[in-house]
């Protein structure tokens, strides 16, 4: 009687190990799912932050502001020719 006792134990066991196990593995891939998600995040993040950067460095140079008057502001320099592609 008590060998039998001793074996349901011990299978309850087994079974609880072999659960948790199981449900500890399914939380460790959702965390390298989460990891990965945040590793292109922050590679998008830092390749947005180079971007603003070099603007930055660029913002007072000339060229800048001349491009910047031109496509945002719809300004030329005086005696300028300006082209519109009618095809748009």
């Amino acid at each position: 009687m008590k060998k039998i006792y001793k074996k349901i134990i011990i299978a309850i066991f087994i079974i609880y190990f072999v659960v948790t196990i199981i449900s500890q593995q399914k939380t460790l891939n959702q965390y390298k799912t989460e990891a990965s998600a945040y590793a292109k995040q922050l590679e998008a993040a830092k390749e947005t932050n180079s971007d603003l950067q070099a603007t930055k460095a660029d913002i007072n140079s000339t060229e800048y502001i001349e491009e910047v008057a031109r496509e945002k502001l719809d300004m030329y320099l005086p005696n300028e020719r300006v082209y519109i592609d009618m095809g748009k």
